[in-house]
């Protein structure tokens, strides 16, 4: 589509006659997108393997030990130099995806390949206490984004294509297409359509498959589930379930504390040198808490440590995942949140089985209960959570004790009114930026869709009586399987769904009318 095609007129038809056309630009992303991170995966994996040999040689030899301090401190400046070049590519990447879903940020594709690819490669394969599934995401979505202006399409065509991007990036980094897809949607895009559930199908198939052509068909963790829970322990998974929506509160609080105090601190420089020289102290003192704790998780399936050392490897871990990820280093949390997940879930099963001595057996499936439980709890993504773990650990056995304890530890939170971590990076980012920061408008139209939620304060109200931002235009209105162009005097239903046509620079305004009118119950509203 040459950028004189971007009429309201072509806008609108290209929406409603591209599907299957979608689905080929779905394959081509994951491609491109699955390249990308499979690349970036195989980097971390040698970076991780040169890590434990230098750590392991300045153990056997001291004269290595300053030479390893002065290399960490150095990467701690290149990681500063190029967050200065690029600030997009700090954390994890995942609320700046979101950010520009909203219409609220527009970074240079290119820059925040380069740049995340090295920043995230030297963060973490330093041993900083993070993960690779926040950079793959961002990095799947940007390269999708350089696709989409490739091949010249339109603002909207371009949204569904960096929905792709980011659930090929997920899906390479995991080997989870299925959750690559359930993530896409529930946390990026947070709309279902037929066109963007069968793209992002494709691209996540297609990226899975890029990923298993390198590292092979097995599932990302490395150890079987062969017990089903007894129906009797299920009381254990519901209390479980409790602390873990406890302790997600905990860690969404201390999360926003840490960047909080970070914050004080005037220098990007400093702010790295933290993490990157306790990097260098816990790999000579405590490597277990270094990097974003894969192995970590398998070892805990050995039951070799007594809770006074599981309590202590938390605490250490804990701390220092925060302390990484609020220095703005390139990282995820998504793998470090998932590793303190199986650490409770292994407290919680030495507790429990030391008082009742009726859980012998059973300490991999608390494991997995502790991840998808944290997930749930901090995240609030449980059904991506549950496919998640299930795709890692390459059993769907468990769906009913994972969904349970997801479930509890998703409400507890959630009662609590914590927002959803990646919310809160999100309103942190935006709120430390100028309203139209990083957004540069190329005087297009967008089509924006939303829903009308039962309960919300759209239903039952007509169109005209909606304070729409100006410039924006409802176009379609789909019930059911009829579609309408709406009048000022049509009244919205539950269930219907809308396409608007803004402006490019509207997008944001847009988007939080849809969130606080359309998408949010409010029953004293109805009452």
């Amino acid at each position: 589509m040459q950028p004189d095609d971007h009429s309201v007129k072509n806008t609108i038809h290209r929406f409603r006659s591209f599907r299957y056309e979608l689905i080929l630009e779905g394959i081509l992303v994951g491609a491109v997108s699955g390249g990308v991170v499979v690349l970036f995966r195989y980097l971390l994996i040698y970076a991780d393997k040169l890590l434990q040999f230098l750590l392991a040689y300045g153990k056997a030899h001291t004269f290595m030990i300053p030479l390893w301090f002065a290399f960490l401190f150095f990467s701690a400046f290149i990681v500063s130099r190029l967050l200065k070049w690029e600030s997009f590519i700090s954390g994890s990447g995942i609320p700046q995806v979101e950010g520009e879903m909203i219409g609220a940020l527009d970074p240079c594709w290119w820059k925040v390949l380069i740049a995340k690819l090295t920043g995230g490669l030297l963060a973490i394969g330093c041993g900083l206490s993070l993960g690779r599934e926040g950079p793959s995401i961002q990095l799947g979505a940007m390269s999708a984004k350089g696709v989409s202006r490739m091949i010249r399409r339109g603002k909207t065509e371009e949204k569904l294509l960096i929905t792709c991007g980011a659930s090929a990036g997920l899906s390479a980094a995991f080997n989870a297409p299925i959750a690559g897809v359930l993530f896409s949607l529930e946390e990026v895009h947070k709309h279902f359509s037929p066109e963007i559930l069968l793209s992002t199908m494709a691209s996540s198939i297609t990226a899975d498959f890029v990923s298993r052509n390198v590292f092979g068909l097995k599932p990302v963790f490395n150890f079987q589930i062969t017990r089903m829970m007894p129906l009797g322990s299920y009381g254990h998974v519901i209390l479980l379930g409790v602390l873990l929506g406890g302790l997600g509160i905990v860690y969404n609080t201390c999360l926003a504390k840490t960047q909080d105090v970070f914050q004080k601190i005037p220098k990007q420089t400093i702010r790295l040198l933290i993490p990157f020289f306790l990097a260098g102290v816990f790999g000579f003192t405590y490597p277990y808490v270094l990097g974003g704790g894969h192995p970590l998780v398998e070892n805990l399936t050995t039951d070799q440590l007594v809770i006074g050392g599981l309590c202590l490897l938390f605490i250490l871990k804990f701390s220092f995942s925060l302390i990484s990820f609020g220095s703005g280093a390139p990282g995820g949390i998504f793998l470090p949140l998932l590793v303190l997940g199986a650490i409770i879930g292994s407290i919680y099963y030495k507790t429990a089985e030391g008082v009742t001595g009726s859980l012998d057996g059973l300490l991999d499936n608390f494991i997995i209960l502790g991840m998808a439980g944290y997930f749930a709890a901090i995240v609030r993504a449980p059904i991506t959570g549950i496919i998640l773990i299930s795709e890692m650990t390459g059993s769907f056995s468990h769906l009913l004790t994972l969904s349970m304890v997801s479930l509890v530890a998703y409400v507890i939170p959630d009662m609590a009114h914590c927002a959803p971590v990646y919310d809160q990076l999100l309103h942190r980012l935006l709120a430390r930026l100028n309203p139209q920061n990083g957004l540069v408008s190329r005087g297009e139209k967008v089509l924006v869709e939303g829903m009308i939620f039962h309960g919300s304060e759209a239903e039952g109200r007509k169109v005209s009586e909606i304070q729409w931002p100006r410039t924006c235009l409802l176009v379609s209105l789909i019930r059911g399987e009829a579609e309408f162009v709406p009048r000022g005097e049509t009244s919205f239903l539950a269930g219907d769904k809308l396409v608007i046509l803004c402006e490019e620079m509207v997008q944001r305004d847009l988007h939080q009318l849809l969130q606080e009118v359309c998408e949010t119950v409010n029953m004293e509203s109805k009452a």
